[in-house]
Order: structure tokens, then C-alpha cells, then sequence
């Protein structure tokens, strides 16, 4: 992907919004309205890394309620022909194709890697890779079953809606709050996995969300491994300009 002179490209993560509630989730959604705003006048592209939803469930005729500003935002954004890159994040996992066909927003549900000017990205999410967290791997396993799907699927989206965002809330999934510290770089799983990656074939940069915590650490090869933290805590951001990559707080 090129950038054009005086463009640059975005990349943004963890939203949650409709956590813990809708109403308490009102403001921090307007300010990431009032920064897609502001973004929209020299982005070449925006990356968007999951969890911009505490929940989100599509059935056949039917996706949650709500959030109809920053859906809007993102459809005027799209059309008006700045590419939307969308990561499924671990509150997002069951989004199908609502976002492609209503939003134009391409979906990718496992990391990806980008040429982005001259420099090479490794993008996702971030959950379920690297060491540990077996736990949530094997729920993640569950979760995306096809069959899984299927069974919620037959819950009415009163009942369906209303359980997720009890669990997700009950077992303080929204804001990591017992992992929002800095582990040291050993215990930093996505830093492990991307040093294991890094092994393989050289990258500029990896980008995850997931870790609710800004970080910015060098890698080998003058590589870098960026987490984008959350817009709950740090309403914070990363923004390439073709030549750099800046960790930002909007």
C-alpha cells in the first residue's frame, strides 16, 4: 500500500463500547467520533484492531442494538473512499459480514501482514497467540465452534445480548484491569510471539491491541513491537506517516 504525500495511516483498538454500560459508554464513544473526525482529514487508511464492541452477535436479521454514531462515522469514512481495515477481537469474535456489506470495511478474523510504503507490518488483534493464556484458548475454540454459533443463534437476541454482556462484564473482560501493567518483557506474551515470528522473516513493526496498555518495545533488527492500549483508560493511538511510527494520546 502507497501512502500519499501528506496522508498517513491509523491504527486504533479496544474500544468496548457498551461497556459496562451503554450510558456510561456514551461519552467515551463520542470522543472516538470527534477522533475519527479529526483522522479523516489526511488518512491514507485506518486499521481498526477488535474490541470496538463490548459485544457484538449477528444473526441473520438482527445485530445489536446501539452505536449508531460510530457505524455512520465509519460508513461516511468509507465512503468517502478511505480504506477501513477491521481485526476481530475476542468481545467481536462472532462479527460475520455486517461490517463488509453495510460498511464496505474489510473483516479479517487472524492477523495479517502489510507493506505499508516500505516497511513491513504484522497486524492482529493480538488474543490467543503467543505462550500461555491456554485458558482462553480453549474457550476461544469453543466459542468459534460452528456449532457454538449455531446454538446461540436460536436464543432470542433479548435473552442472547442481554447473557453476553452479564458474562462479559461479570468476568471483567471489558477492561483488564488485573493485566493493565507492564509485565516485563519476558512475560509479555505478544512480545514472546512476535520475537518467535521475527525469527522466522523480518518485520518493521507488529501491531496488537488486546493488551489494554500502551508499549512500544525494540525488537531485533531494528524491529518494533507496538500495543495500541484502549480508548477506556488511555484513548491512545498509533499513526505511520510512511518513514515513522508514533505512539499518540488523542
Amino acid at each position: 500500500m502507497n501512502i500519499p504525500e501528506g496522508k498517513k495511516i491509523y491504527f486504533s483498538s479496544d474500544n468496548h463500547l457498551g461497556a459496562p454500560t451503554y450510558e456510561e459508554s456514551r461519552p467515551r464513544e463520542t470522543k472516538f467520533i470527534q477522533w475519527l473526525d479529526e483522522i479523516k482529514k489526511d488518512a491514507a487508511a485506518i486499521f481498526l484492531l477488535g474490541d470496538l464492541f463490548d459485544f457484538w452477535f449477528e444473526y441473520k436479521h438482527v445485530v445489536p442494538k446501539g452505536f449508531v454514531r460510530t457505524l455512520g462515522k465509519l460508513a461516511e469514512i468509507s465512503d468517502s473512499g478511505i480504506p477501513i481495515y477491521f481485526f476481530v477481537g475476542n468481545h467481536d469474535l462472532w462479527m460475520k459480514d455486517y461490517f463488509k456489506e453495510e460498511l464496505n470495511i474489510t473483516v479479517y478474523h487472524e492477523p495479517q501482514v502489510f507493506q505499508l510504503a516500505k516497511k513491513q507490518f504484522f497486524i492482529g488483534h493480538g488474543d490467543g497467540l503467543g505462550p500461555g493464556d491456554k485458558g482462553y484458548k480453549r474457550m476461544k475454540k469453543v466459542f468459534t465452534n460452528p456449532f457454538s454459533k449455531w446454538l446461540f443463534r436460536w436464543l432470542h437476541p433479548d435473552l442472547g445480548v442481554a447473557l453476553a454482556k452479564h458474562l462479559s462484564v461479570k468476568n471483567k473482560l471489558i477492561s483488564g484491569d488485573d493485566d493493565a501493567k507492564f509485565l516485563g518483557e519476558e512475560n509479555e506474551w505478544l512480545v514472546q510471539y512476535s520475537k518467535r515470528k521475527l525469527a522466522e522473516k523480518h518485520y518493521d513493526y507488529f501491531i496488537f491491541g488486546h493488551r489494554h496498555l500502551p508499549l512500544e518495545i525494540e525488537l531485533e533488527n531494528k524491529a518494533k513491537y507496538i500495543n495500541l492500549g484502549d480508548w477506556i483508560s488511555y484513548y491512545t493511538y498509533a499513526v505511520f506517516d510512511g518513514e515513522n511510527l508514533e505512539l499518540k494520546e488523542f
